[in-house]
C-alpha cells in the first residue's frame, strides 16, 4: 500500500456528513444546498446533441493527445480570451485536452515533482483539497500560503521566505480563487513567473471560474496572458488548467485542457498516455461546439449576477458578506464559529452550506477558513433567495 495515502485528510463533505449527524432539520422546508459547487444551470442543448451525435465513435480508441481541431478550437479560444497573439499557442505542442481539471491538477503533480530532494508543493490556503492531495502522493510536502482579507484574499508571495522557495517545485494558485472568489492580478502573475525564474520551480494556474465574473468589460486575466505581456512567448515554467464545468455548465461532460510550456506538455502528455486517460472521441465532438460559442457562456453569468444581486441584497444587513471579484461563491464571515454556523443554519432552517475551516488547515498560527462559510450560488434563483431569507432569519435569532 502506497504509505502516502494515510496522509490523505477527510474530504470536507466527509467531515460536513460528521457534522451533522444527529440532526433533524424542519420536515415542513425543503432542504436548499450551497455547499457544492456543482452548476445547476442547464447544459446547453447543442452540446448535449453534439455528444449524441457522436456516440458512434465508440468503436475507436481515442488517442491521448486528442484530435487536431479540438487542440485548435481550444488554441482560438485560449488566444480570443487572453489577448494572446495569434498563432502564439501551438495546438501540436501546447494544449493537451484533459477529461477535467481535477484529474490533470492531480495528475500534474505527480508527473513533475521529483520526491527525492525533499520538495515542497506551495498552495493557497484556504484552498482545492485535490492540491493537497496531489502533493502528498507525489511525495512532497505541502506549504500554505494563508489568503485572508488582509491580503484580499490572495497569496502573499513577500510573506514566502526563502528558504522555502528554495525548496519549492510546484506553486498550485487558483485564480479566480475557490471559495474566496478573489481574482490575482497581472502584476502579481508576473510577480510569481519572476520567483519561478529565480528559484527553478513550475506554476500551475487553476482557472476554471475564470469564465465567471459580474464585468463583462473586465475579464479576469490569465498565467498565460501575464507571460505574454512579459514577452514570455514559450510560457516558459506555466500551465494553465481550463473547463467546461463551470463554463457551459457541463460538469458531467468531464471536460478541460491544460496549455502553456511546451517543454511540459511533452512529459505530461507521456505520463497520461500510460495512465490511461484519453478524452471520448462524443466528449471532444461535443467540447469542440462549446469552446466555440460564447453566447451560452454571456448568458450563464447573466444568471449568476442575478443571484449575486439578490442575495447581497437580503445579506449584506445582517451579515459581514461583499461581493466576489468571479466565480460562484459567497465567502462571508460569521457571527459565530463556522461549524456551529453551519450546524444550527441546518437544524433551523433546512439550508446547507459549508464551513471555511473545512476548506483550509491551520498554517502560521491560524487557520484562515475559520468563521467563513462558503455559499454556492448554484441552485436556481428562487432557491438562492429563498435560502437568503432563511440565512437572515437564522442570523436574527443568534
Amino acid at each position: 500500500m502506497n504509505p502516502h495515502l494515510s496522509q490523505l485528510q477527510a474530504y470536507p463533505f466527509e467531515r460536513l456528513a460528521k457534522l451533522f449527524a444527529g440532526i433533524t432539520p424542519p420536515a415542513h422546508l425543503q432542504p436548499i444546498s450551497l455547499s457544492i459547487g456543482e452548476p445547476r444551470h442547464p447544459t446547453p442543448g447543442f452540446i448535449t446533441e453534439e455528444l449524441i451525435t457522436h456516440l458512434h465513435g465508440l468503436s475507436s480508441y481515442p488517442v491521448t493527445r486528442g484530435t487536431a481541431a479540438l487542440r485548435s478550437t481550444i488554441a482560438d479560444w485560449c488566444q480570443t480570451r487572453f489577448r494572446l497573439a495569434a498563432n502564439s499557442l501551438n495546438p501540436d505542442t501546447q494544449i493537451l485536452p484533459v477529461n477535467g481539471t481535477r484529474e490533470a491538477l492531480f495528475a500534474f503533480a505527480q508527473c513533475i515533482v521529483d520526491p527525492s530532494t525533499e520538495p515542497l508543493v506551495l498552495m493557497p490556503n484556504p484552498f482545492y483539497q485535490i492540491y493537497e492531495g496531489a502533493a502528498l502522493l507525489a511525495g512532497a510536502e505541502p506549504r500554505f500560503m494563508n489568503t485572508t482579507r488582509e491580503s484580499g484574499y490572495r497569496p502573499d508571495f513577500q510573506s514566502v521566505p526563502a528558504s522555502a522557495w528554495q525548496r519549492c517545485q510546484l506553486v498550485y494558485i487558483c485564480t479566480p480563487g475557490n471559495p474566496t472568489g478573489a481574482v490575482m492580478s497581472t502584476r502579481e502573475l508576473q510577480q510569481l513567473i519572476a520567483l519561478a525564474d529565480q528559484y527553478d520551480f513550475l506554476i500551475a494556474s487553476d482557472e476554471c471560474y475564470s469564465e465567471i465574473y459580474p464585468d463583462s468589460a473586465s475579464p479576469p486575466a490569465g498565467l498565460l496572458q501575464a507571460a505574454a505581456e512579459l514577452g514570455r512567448d514559450d510560457f516558459s515554467r506555466c500551465m494553465v488548467f481550463h473547463s467546461l464545468s463551470k463554463r457551459s455548465n457541463a460538469p458531467g461532460l468531464r471536460s478541460g485542457f491544460v496549455a502553456g510550456d511546451a517543454r511540459l506538455i511533452e512529459p505530461f502528455l507521456r505520463y497520461r498516455t500510460y495512465h490511461g486517460c484519453a478524452m471520448p472521441p462524443a466528449t471532444q465532438a461535443a467540447s469542440i461546439s462549446a469552446w466555440r460559442d460564447e453566447e451560452h457562456v454571456a448568458w450563464n453569468r447573466t444568471l449568476y449576477t442575478r443571484k449575486f444581486a439578490a442575495v447581497l441584497d437580503i445579506l449584506a444587513p445582517v451579515l459581514d458578506i461583499s461581493m466576489p471579484d468571479a466565480g460562484f461563491y459567497l465567502w462571508p464571515q460569521t457571527p459565530v464559529d463556522d461549524a456551529e454556523f453551519a450546524r444550527g443554519l441546518l437544524a433551523q432552517q433546512h439550508v446547507i452550506v459549508l464551513p471555511g475551516s473545512y476548506l483550509s488547515r491551520s498554517a502560521a498560527g491560524i487557520n484562515p477558513g475559520r468563521n467563513h462559510v462558503r455559499m454556492a450560488l448554484v441552485p436556481p434563483l428562487e432557491d438562492c433567495i429563498e435560502a437568503a431569507e432563511r440565512i437572515k432569519a437564522y442570523i436574527v435569532s443568534l
